[in-house]
């Protein structure tokens, strides 16, 4: 099979672990008789620096002309001054957009062998992490209209959450299919005691959850959900929600599992050209040291073979690997314990292609 992937190598540490991803996914290639074609993409800082803006319009058009995308983080604290519009996260917005990436969904999974690392209670860990989140990713009020105001007394700043039905609609399906694929429990996240958004969204849910008998459904105020994720994880199968709330708690999720350097995440719309992600930042800080984990990244290549390549064989190779050289007791920095030995990016690498 031969497959066309943008490659989007961001910012600082991203360009380390898109590198060491890059090779997984050669060896993959090499091992199923496989042909990736990569094409480089500019986005973020790399493309602030390089033509002024943090998505070129010429440079979302890579995009779409491929089978999928490999994203690496990008941002930095040499662009924080710049204006929010030119910054580069807009162009992680604009990306989603252009390519109607509506859906992403984020496993929250502990990995056994890090479990130590997380920072609950054992007891609570020991009652295992296995849920996914699927958050809406096109609109409420990162998308809707921004403005800050001088009424003549005093700046006011406003941002509206705005959502229409068949967003709701079409997120709450995915969150549905998702939960009929696994343990068929879905949780949807709101605030319908104080929303307008967020009582259309339990409306149409409400509506949604007639056509699936089969799953168990219940509705959560998002401040409870919080709380739920860190008193009992092991309630939950999928969680739906709305854009801000789901970037909320994604965050929260990932980092009781021990490490955020373990999380990927994709993004999905009506097609299976997808963008494919780690969850963590660009670390600046430990940009060029050969310190970066580089396993969310390769996880997310993962998830790329899974779902647009249908390479489910592929997949599991990579996920069995990462397995094989945990248990062996090789960590990254950012999850090191007593006993382990602490490999590099590139050396860590170096294992998991032993493992292919």
């Amino acid at each position: 099979m031969e497959k066309k992937i943008a490659v989007i190598r961001g910012d600082h540490s991203s360009r380390e672990f898109v590198r060491e991803t890059l090779r997984v996914m050669d060896r993959i290639a090499e091992k199923y008789g496989h042909t990736f074609r990569y094409v480089d993409v500019a986005m973020g800082g790399d493309a602030i620096d390089r033509f002024g803006e943090p998505l070129p319009a010429a440079e979302l058009q890579k995009c779409k002309e491929c089978d999928s995308v490999l994203l690496g983080s990008v941002g930095g604290p040499e662009w924080d001054s710049l204006p929010g519009d030119k910054r580069p996260e807009k162009g992680l917005l604009a990306l989603r957009a252009g390519m109607g990436l509506y859906s992403n969904v984020r496993p929250a999974t502990i990995w056994p062998q890090l479990a130590p690392a997380s920072p609950l209670r054992a007891d609570i860990a020991a009652n295992g992490i296995d849920f996914v989140i699927v958050r809406e990713l096109t609109g409420g009020v990162y998308f809707g209209e921004h403005k800050t105001e001088n009424n003549g007394t005093e700046e006011v700043a406003q941002d509206n959450m705005i959502y229409s039905a068949h967003e709701i609609e079409r997120i709450g399906r995915i969150g549905f299919e998702t939960a009929r694929r696994r343990r068929k429990k879905l949780t949807s996240v709101d605030k319908a005691n104080v929303l307008d958004t967020s009582r259309l969204w339990r409306k149409i849910m409400h509506q949604l959850k007639e056509e699936y008998p089969d799953v168990e459904y219940e509705d959560m105020l998002v401040d409870n959900c919080a709380m739920q994720i860190v008193k009992n994880p092991a309630q939950f199968d999928v969680i739906v929600t709305e854009n801000m709330f789901g970037d909320i708690l994604s965050d929260e999720a990932s980092m009781i599992t021990g490490s955020i350097g373990m999380i990927p995440s994709s993004s999905l719309g009506d097609t299976s050209n997808g963008v494919y992600e780690p969850i963590h930042g660009s670390a600046p800080d430990i940009a060029g040291k050969n310190i970066v984990n580089p396993m969310a990244c390769i996880l997310s290549a993962a998830m790329m073979f899974r779902y647009s390549f249908d390479m489910p064989e592929e997949a599991d190779a990579i996920e069995k690997a990462v397995g094989a050289v945990l248990d062996k007791g090789y960590r990254t920095a950012d999850n090191q314990s007593e006993g382990c030995t602490v490999l590099g990016t590139i050396e860590i690498t170096d294992k998991i292609l032993e493992e292919i």
